[in-house]
C-alpha cells in the first residue's frame, strides 16, 4: 500500500488541534507526538504515515490550521511499508483513491526540475554541441544522446505549473531560462559549427547535401506536432507517478535540443530554408509541450478531485446521510 510519512513540528498551543485532526482520520497510521522536544523551531514533534490516496486532504487541513508557517511540515515517501492494517484501511477507506497523486510531491519534482543554476546552461551547450556532432556527421544516435542530455523540459513544465498555479513569477523565470539557455546554446554551437566548417570536418555526404537527420529535424509538420503532444501528456503523467524511465522517453522524443543545434549548424553552412524550418519545429515545440503540460496538469486535478468526491458521496450513502 502506497503512503508518505509527514514530519512535523508544531506549537504546543496548535498541538492538541492537529492530533485531534491526524488521529480521526483512518488513513491517518503510527501518530507518534513528542511533547516539547523540538528545537529550531521548538515546539512538539509529530510524526505519522498518511495512506497516498489520503495525503492530499490531510495536507490540505494541515496547512489550513497553519502548521507549515506556525512549525514546520515535511514530507518523505515510505519506499516499503508492511501494515496489514494500513491495506485493510485502503481498500475499505479509499477505492480509486488510492492511486492518486500527491501534489505537493508533484510540484516539489517539477520545482526542483525549474531551478536553474549555471549546470541548466552548461547542459544546454553541451547538449547542443552534442547535437551539432550528430547533424554534421548524419547520426541518429548522437541526435538522442543531445535529447537526453537536454535539460530543457524542466523549465517547459515548469512554466506550465506556473501557468496552472497562476504564478507569474515561475512562468516568467522559465521563459527567461528558456531563452537565455537557446540562445546561449545556439550562439556557442554555431561557433562550433564554423570550426567544423573551416577545418572540413563534415561527412561527405553532409557536404554534398545528403543531409536525413537534419532534414528530419527542420521539416515540422503534423506528425512532429503530434509526437510533442503525446509526449507532453506522458510527460505529466510520469511527473506524477514518479515514473523516470517514462520521463526519459520524453526527454528522447521531444525535438528542441536538435532543433536549436540544427538553426546553429545550417546558418553556419548558408542554409537559409534549414534555419527557417529548425526555427519553427524549435518554437512550436516548445509552445505546444507547455500548453499540453498546461492542460494535462488541470485534467488530472479535475479527474481526482472528482474521484474524491465520488468516494465522499459513497461513504454518505453508505452511512446513510
Amino acid at each position: 500500500m502506497d503512503m508518505i510519512h509527514i514530519r512535523a513540528v508544531s506549537p504546543p498551543d496548535l498541538t492538541d488541534e492537529v492530533v485531534a485532526l491526524l488521529s480521526d482520520d483512518p488513513c491517518v497510521l503510527d501518530l507518534i507526538v513528542l511533547r516539547d522536544v523540538a528545537r529550531n523551531p521548538d515546539g512538539d514533534s509529530i510524526a505519522c504515515d498518511v495512506l497516498t490516496g489520503a495525503a492530499n486532504d490531510v495536507l490540505r487541513r494541515l496547512r489550513a490550521v497553519r502548521l507549515d508557517q506556525r512549525g514546520s511540515l515535511v514530507i518523505e515517501p515510505v519506499d516499503m511499508a508492511f501494515s496489514g492494517r494500513a491495506a485493510e484501511g485502503g481498500r475499505r477507506e479509499l477505492g480509486p483513491l488510492s492511486r492518486a497523486p500527491v501534489w505537493e510531491q508533484v510540484e516539489a519534482r517539477i520545482r526542483a526540475g525549474g531551478r536553474y543554476p549555471p549546470s541548466f546552461y552548461l547542459y544546454l551547450v553541451v547538449a547542443g554541441l552534442i547535437g551539432s556532432v550528430g547533424i554534421v556527421t548524419n547520426s541518429p544516435i548522437l541526435i538522442v544522446a543531445a535529447m537526453v542530455v537536454g535539460p530543457e523540459y524542466g523549465a517547459i513544465v515548469s512554466v506550465a505549473l506556473g501557468i496552472d498555479r497562476s504564478h507569474p513569477a515561475m512562468v516568467r523565470g522559465g521563459l527567461a531560462a528558456l531563452g537565455a539557455g537557446f540562445l546561449l546554446t545556439m550562439a556557442v554551437t554555431f561557433l562550433f559549427a564554423l570550426f567544423i566548417r573551416g577545418f572540413g570536418l563534415q561527412s561527405e555526404a553532409f557536404d554534398q547535401g545528403l543531409r536525413p537527420v537534419s532534414h528530419l529535424i527542420d521539416t515540422p509538420n503534423f506528425l512532429s506536432v503530434a509526437v510533442a503532444v503525446l509526449a507532453g501528456i506522458v510527460g505529466i503523467v510520469s511527473l506524477t507517478e514518479a515514473r523516470t524511465s517514462a520521463l526519459l522517453g520524453v526527454f528522447i522524443s521531444v525535438t528542441t535540443i536538435p532543433a536549436a543545434a540544427d538553426v546553429a549548424v545550417s546558418t553556419a553552412f548558408t542554409s537559409w530554408s534549414d534555419v527557417r524550418g529548425s526555427a519553427i519545429q524549435l518554437v512550436v515545440n516548445i509552445l505546444v509541450l507547455i500548453v499540453v503540460g498546461t492542460a494535462a496538469l488541470k485534467t488530472q486535478r479535475v479527474v481526482w478531485r472528482r474521484v474524491g468526491l465520488r468516494r465522499d458521496r459513497d461513504r454518505r450513502l453508505a452511512r446513510g446521510d
